[in-house]
C-alpha cells in the first residue's frame, strides 16, 4: 500500500521546498558524465511535481540552480542551461495539462537570454493555470535575495517612503523574492548531505527539515509521500511548549 492512503489531507504542507542535489554523484556512480545525471534529475521533477499537485500541495519551489553554481565548469553550465530551456519548452504541454502555474526566484538577468526568454515565455503561457506553483529558484541564493531587499528597504527609508520604525520582520518579508507565497513548511533535502546551501534561510526559521540519502534521480514518488507523512507526524510547536499547543 502507498503511504499516500496515510496521508492526512487536512495537514497538507502548502508548501514544500527541495533542494535536488545528486545528479552529478548519480551520474559517476555509473560511469557517466555529470550532465547525464541532470537530464536524469528532469525526469524526478516531473514525477514529484506531478505528485505534489496531486495530493494538495499548492507550492512546490525547487532549488534548481544558485548564484554559487556559476562557479562549476563553464561545459557544465552551458549544457545545464541548454536543458533548462529544452525542458520548459518540452514540459509546457504538461504544465497545460495538471493546470500547474510555473514561477520564479532568482536574478534573472544573470541567466543567458536565451534562458530568460524561455523561461518569460512559459510563465505567460500558464500564468492563469491556479493548481499549483511550480517554482524554480534559478541563479538563487538566500543571502542574494536579503542583500537586494536590504538595499530597497535602505533607499526607501532614505526617500522617505518608510520610517524606520516601519522596520520588522513582516516589511522585511515583503521585500524578498519570495513574498507573494508561504514560507514553506517542510524543506527536503536528497543525496544525505545535511546543509541548507543558501536556499531560503530567512523563510525556513521554522519549516520542518527532512533529509535523506537517496540522490535525486532515485527520488521518488514514495519517498515524497514519505518525507510529508514524516511531516505530518511531527509536533511544531513555534516556541511553544507541548501542554500549550493540547490546551
Amino acid at each position: 500500500m502507498s503511504l499516500k492512503e496515510n496521508i492526512d489531507p487536512n495537514k497538507m504542507p502548502k508548501h514544500i521546498a527541495i533542494i535536488m542535489d545528486g545528479n552529478g554523484r548519480w551520474a559517476k556512480g555509473k560511469g557517466k558524465f555529470r550532465i547525464f545525471g541532470h537530464e536524469t534529475g528532469v525526469s524526478t521533477v516531473k514525477s514529484i511535481t506531478e505528485a505534489a499537485a496531486e495530493i494538495g500541495v499548492k507550492y512546490l519551489t525547487l532549488y534548481a540552480f544558485s548564484t554559487e553554481n556559476w562557479n562549476r565548469p563553464p561545459l557544465e553550465v552551458r549544457a545545464l542551461m541548454e536543458l533548462l530551456v529544452n525542458t520548459m519548452r518540452k514540459e509546457l504541454p504538461t504544465l497545460m495539462k495538471n493546470n500547474i502555474r510555473l514561477s520564479f526566484i532568482g536574478n534573472k538577468k544573470d541567466l543567458p537570454t536565451s534562458c530568460q526568454k524561455q523561461l518569460e515565455a512559459t510563465m505567460e503561457e500558464t500564468k492563469n493555470n491556479t493548481r499549483m506553483d511550480l517554482v524554480l529558484a534559478l541563479s538563487y541564493s538566500a543571502k542574494w535575495d536579503l542583500v537586494q531587499a536590504i538595499q530597497k528597504i535602505a533607499a526607501d527609508t532614505l526617500s522617505g517612503k518608510i520610517k524606520q520604525e516601519d522596520i520588522n520582520d513582516h516589511l522585511i518579508d515583503s521585500y524578498l523574492s519570495t513574498h507573494w507565497m508561504p514560507h514553506p513548511e517542510l524543506m527536503i533535502r536528497t543525496s544525505g548531505e545535511k546543509r541548507i546551501s543558501n536556499f531560503l534561510l530567512w523563510e525556513i526559521a521554522y519549516s520542518e527539515l527532512y533529509f535523506t540519502d537517496k540522490l535525486w534521480p532515485d527520488f521518488t514518488k514514495e519517498d515524497l509521500f514519505h518525507a510529508i507523512y514524516d511531516y505530518q507526524n511531527r509536533e511544531r510547536r513555534f516556541g511553544k511548549t507541548s501542554e500549550q499547543l493540547n490546551s
